[in-house]
């Protein structure tokens, strides 16, 4: 016999018009409104007579409020409908079909309208204490690029097999270094090559920053798929020091066979005396390339392994122009895989590992309202609760996906969070934070 109080006795019905599905985006939506975001939108995209031209500012926000909901879809953007939702997003929700609509309306000359959106957005957020600029420190910018695999044949620039034997687009991305805002974007075809368009892509980075108030030294960070002569002369045209890893080559490995035995210094490893680092001087991209620093670590291969029996150490090396010691700068350029926990953040925090249309252009727009997305998370935990680094998938547990209900008593509003929610107390100390931000423009 069943019990009164078994779960099969609860009455179930969708009724109640005051319950909010994702309270805790009011804290986003108070940080996009007071840095002016819907705004942003509604000057700087214009899609012209396209039939998704109208209420610019509304579909983004929709878009990029879905995306910090946990959506990687269109029709994702439904659970912004529910209840009273719209009430603490500061915007109207626009319908999935609307929204839909509005990406395709995209050309590649409007997203790049996104791009400076983007821009604006980041100077006044780091104005507001978001990130590390605007000031004189140095920064460090990691430049890298991932596949973002599709399937099918009717993705406009993602049917084609990328480097890795998958269907899928290839973006670029410039993220800060120790905090995980991803400062530029830009979408690619699934074919091409990790440098192809590095160079401006850079060039547009530095520009960004330096416009967001960045005063101070910078230097780029790169893996082997930059290691182009055109990064390296972006670089320098800049001013902005350089990191990054070779590939190597017969020529380049007879170079480091010359460096001196005793010019070997151990740095840590787990096995003892397993990795030295050292450096020499070389003449990358060319006879009138400037001579600059190669930096090599060489690492023992683990006993037993298949590697161990062919070579007595693997080596990695990096050029730089950068001044500094060896050890510090050898271990500050490992530090560039850090980008990858930014990238699997945009993939599983926000809906970039899906990209939902078949136009490359909406695409694009989908890339760009991501990043958007991505930074208002990066920069809710920074400014609201002190935390440098906060995933976003833990962000959204603790604080964005909290349900409410709104009720309404002498004119003010008021949002009913559960009792005994074990991050009330930061909840409301990120909230104040948010509201105290002033904007300047």
């Amino acid at each position: 016999m069943r019990s009164s109080h078994s779960l099969d006795a609860i009455g179930v019905t969708f009724d109640d018009e005051h319950l909010v599905a994702n309270a805790g985006l009011i804290h986003t939506a108070t940080l996009a409104e007071h840095l002016g975001l819907k705004g942003l939108f509604e000057e700087h995209v214009d899609l012209g007579s396209a039939a998704g031209h109208a209420n610019v500012g509304d579909k983004a926000m929709t878009l990029v409020h879905s995306a910090l909901a946990g959506g990687d879809s269109i029709d994702d953007t439904d659970v912004l409908r529910a209840g009273s939702t719209q009430i603490c997003l500061g915007h109207r929700v626009a319908a999935p079909s609307t929204t839909g609509t509005f990406i395709r309306s995209f050309t590649w000359g409007h997203a790049r309208q996104l791009d400076r959106v983007s821009g604006v957005l980041l100077a006044r957020a780091w104005a507001a204490g978001a990130g590390p600029g605007p000031g004189p420190g140095p920064l460090t910018i990691d430049i890298d690029s991932s596949i973002h695999e599709t399937y099918g044949l009717k993705k406009q620039g993602g049917a084609k097999f990328t480097y890795n034997h998958v269907r899928g687009y290839h973006p670029l991305y410039a993220t800060v270094a120790g905090t995980g805002d991803v400062v530029h974007s830009r979408l690619r075809g699934g074919n091409a090559n990790s440098g192809r368009g590095a160079a401006s892509f850079v060039t547009e980075t530095f520009r960004r920053v330096r416009a967001a108030g960045a005063t101070g030294p910078l230097t780029l960070r790169a893996d082997a798929g930059f290691y182009i002569g055109a990064v390296a002369a972006a670089c320098r045209k800049a001013g902005v020091a350089y990191s990054i890893t070779v590939k190597l080559n017969k020529g380049l490995h007879k170079v480091i066979a010359e460096i001196p035995e005793d010019a070997w210094a151990e740095i840590p490893y787990f096995l003892e005396g397993g990795a030295q680092v050292a450096e020499t001087t070389y003449r990358p991209f060319g006879t009138k390339a400037p001579l600059v620093r190669l930096i090599v670590r060489r690492v023992k291969p683990t006993p037993g392994s298949q590697l161990a029996l062919f070579v007595t150490w693997s080596h990695h090396a990096f050029v730089t122009d950068r001044t500094g010691q060896t050890i510090s700068l050898e271990a500050d350029h490992r530090r560039h895989a850090e980008v990858e926990n930014t990238i699997r953040d945009l993939k599983y925090g926000v809906g970039l590992n899906h990209f939902p249309s078949g136009r490359f252009a909406a695409n694009a727009a989908w890339l760009a309202l991501n990043v958007i997305a991505h930074n208002l998370a990066r920069w809710t935990s920074r400014i609201g609760l002190g935390e440098t680094l906060i995933a976003t998938d833990t962000l959204r547990r603790h604080h964005l996906t909290i349900p409410g209900r709104i009720t309404r008593s002498a004119r003010r509003l008021t949002l009913h969070l559960p009792a005994r929610w074990p991050w009330a107390e930061a909840f409301n100390t990120a909230l104040a934070n948010l509201r105290a931000i002033i904007l300047i423009t």
